[in-house]
C-alpha cells in the first residue's frame, strides 16, 4: 500500500478543490444578491470564514508549529521545556474558510452541501497534525515543537467537513460525506469554552470529542441523521469502513432536551480500530536506513539496498477499539449560563488487528504500530464545568474547570511520582482552570483574553520534563 506516482498529485488535488472554494467566494463577493444579515450569500451559496491570531506567553512551551492546527500546545505536554512569548494562532477558534449551501427542491424538502478547510493564519499552510509528527521523528521531546499533533485535520483540502444531503422541514436532516462525530457536536455545545484551543483541554485535544482519539471528532465515509421534534433532539452517525485505511467504522447516538433555560443531552459512541498516531521514536526511525540510491527510493526497497526504507510520510499509531458514553446540562438564566459535563471512556484491544503500512488520513503512511496497549483496559473519566457571564451585551466573562483521571493499567507495579512515574499506563490526572473575557466589538470582530494553567500527575506527567504550564494570551478573531 505504498504511494506511487501519479500524474495528479494529492496537492495538486488539494489546490483544485480549494480553488473551486475561492472561485465560489469570488462569484459570491461580486454578486449584488445577499441576504438580509449581510452574509456573502448568492443563489442558496454562502461563502464564511475566520482567521484567529494573538500573542501569548508559556511558562512552559514547545514552540510554534506551522501545521500543528491550534499552532502551539495549549496545554502541558511532554514536549513543554522552557518559557516563551510568541505568535498565538487559532486561540479562539480554528482559522478557516468554507462554502456551504440550501437549494429548495420542493415545499418539503431542500438539498444541502458543505465544504470547509482549515489553516494555519501564521504560516498560510493547510491545517496538517500528521505532517507536525512527521517532523519530529526521531526527535527527543526537547528537540519537538510539538507532542500533541494527533488530530482529525491531515492535511485534506476540506479537513473540516465535505458533506452532502438532504434537510426537511419535519423529517429531520440526512447527509453522508466527511462531517462532525455525534459527540463533537455535543462536546462543543457544552464546553463553557466553545471547544476554544487556547482556553479548554476538551477543546484542544478532542480525546473527549473524538470518543478517545482526536482523528475520531470527524469521521470520513459516514452516514448521519438529525431531528429535532419539540423540546427533544436526536442523531446518529455510522461509520462505514474508511477508504483510507483499514479501520472498520464504528457508530454514535445522542439524544437530548431544551426547556426552560436548561438542556441537556446523552451521546454513546464505539469506534473500532481508532488510530492514535505518534512520532517515530528514535529506536523506531534508527531501523530504517536512509536509502543510498536512487533505485532504492524508487522501489522502496531494491536490491542492494542496507535494511527497509522509510517512506519520508511515516508515522507510528496505537490502535484500540474505543467506547464513550457522556451525559451534559447547561442553564440559562438571564445574562448568565451554567454548564457541567462528564464523560467515560474505555480503551481496549483491537478485536481486528491491522497490517502495516496502511494508509492514513492525509495519505500517511502507519509504518510503525502498537496493537497491545490495553491488556488491560484503559478507564478515562473527564469532569467539566464553568459559568459564561454576559458583563454587558457585547461582553462576556468566562471560567471552567477540566479534569482527567485514568486507572492503572499497567501490568506490572508502578513506581516514583510525577515524571519519574514509571509509565504512561500508571493511574494520573490532568487539571486545567482557565479564564477568558470576549469583547465582541462588532458583529465579525472579536477581541479576546485571557489564560489557561495545566498540571499533570502520576502516569499522566510521565516522561515530562515539567508538570504544569500558564499561558495568558490575547488575540482578535475576524468572522464572516
Amino acid at each position: 500500500m505504498l504511494l506511487r506516482n501519479k500524474s495528479v498529485t494529492n496537492q495538486d488535488l488539494r489546490t483544485a478543490l480549494l480553488g473551486s472554494v475561492f472561485l465560489a467566494g469570488s462569484l459570491i463577493a461580486t454578486s449584488s444578491v445577499a441576504l438580509a444579515d449581510d452574509s456573502l450569500t448568492w443563489n442558496g451559496i454562502t461563502l464564511y470564514g475566520t482567521i484567529d491570531v494573538g500573542v501569548a506567553y508559556q511558562t512552559h512551551g514547545a514552540g510554534l508549529d506551522n501545521y500543528f492546527y491550534p499552532g502551539l500546545d495549549y496545554v502541558i505536554s511532554a514536549a513543554s521545556n522552557k518559557s516563551q512569548f510568541t505568535v498565538a494562532p487559532n486561540g479562539l477558534s480554528q482559522s478557516k474558510i468554507g462554502v456551504k449551501g440550501s437549494e429548495a427542491l420542493t415545499d418539503e424538502f431542500s438539498g444541502i452541501f458543505k465544504l470547509e478547510a482549515a489553516f494555519e493564519p501564521q504560516s498560510g499552510q493547510l491545517a496538517d497534525s500528521s505532517k507536525s509528527l512527521v517532523e519530529q521523528n526521531g526527535l527527543t521531546a526537547a528537540q519537538q515543537t510539538t507532542s500533541s499533533a494527533d488530530g482529525s485535520r491531515n492535511g485534506q483540502a476540506f479537513s473540516g467537513a465535505a458533506y452532502v444531503g438532504i434537510d426537511s422541514k419535519h423529517f429531520g436532516t440526512l447527509t453522508y460525506g466527511r462531517q462532525n462525530s455525534v459527540l463533537l457536536d455535543d462536546i462543543n455545545a457544552y464546553d463553557p469554552m466553545g471547544g476554544s484551543y487556547a482556553f479548554s483541554v476538551i477543546g484542544f485535544s478532542g480525546t473527549t470529542a473524538g470518543a478517545g482519539d482526536t482523528q475520531d471528532t470527524r469521521l470520513d465515509n459516514s452516514l448521519k441523521y438529525a431531528l429535532k421534534f419539540g423540546p427533544v433532539h436526536g442523531s446518529v452517525i455510522y461509520q462505514f469502513q474508511a477508504p483510507e485505511d483499514l479501520s472498520n467504522g464504528g457508530y454514535e447516538f445522542g439524544l437530548g432536551a431544551e426547556e426552560m433555560g436548561f438542556s441537556v443531552d446523552g451521546v454513546y459512541s464505539h469506534i473500532n480500530d481508532a488510530v492514535k498516531l505518534a512520532s517515530l521514536s528514535a529506536a523506531q526511525y534508527g531501523t530504517y536506513p536512509t536509502p543510498s540510491t536512487a533505485t532504492c527510493i524508487a522501489n522502496n526497497k531494491a536490491a542492494g539496498c542496507t535494511g527497509g526504507y522509510l517512506p519520508p510520510n511515516s508515522l507510528a499509531a496505537t490502535i484500540s477499539d474505543d467506547s464513550a458514553y457522556t451525559i451534559n446540562a447547561k442553564y440559562t438564566y438571564g445574562p448568565a449560563k451554567i454548564f457541567g459535563g462528564y464523560e467515560h471512556i474505555t480503551y481496549a484491544n483491537p478485536s481486528h488487528l491491522l497490517t502495516a503500512p496502511f494508509t492514513n488520513l492525509g495519505g500517511y503512511l502507519i509504518s510503525a504500530l502498537t496493537q497491545n496497549k490495553y491488556n488491560i483496559n484503559e478507564k478515562l473519566d473527564v469532569y467539566w464545568g464553568g459559568l459564561k457571564y454576559s458583563i454587558l451585551p457585547d461582553v462576556d466573562l468566562t471560567g471552567a474547570y477540566y479534569h482527567y483521571s485514568n486507572n492503572d493499567f499497567n501490568t506490572s507495579a508502578c513506581t516514583g511520582s510525577g515524571i519519574t512515574t514509571s509509565s504512561s499506563k500508571c493511574s494520573g490526572t490532568l487539571d486545567a482552570y482557565s479564564f477568558m473575557v470576549d469583547y465582541r466589538a462588532t458583529k465579525r470582530f472579536d477581541i479576546y483574553g485571557g489564560f489557561m494553567y495545566s498540571t499533570v500527575a502520576g502516569g499522566q506527567a510521565s516522561g515530562f520534563m515539567y508538570t504544569n504550564t500558564i499561558d495568558p494570551m490575547i488575540g482578535a478573531r475576524f468572522s464572516f
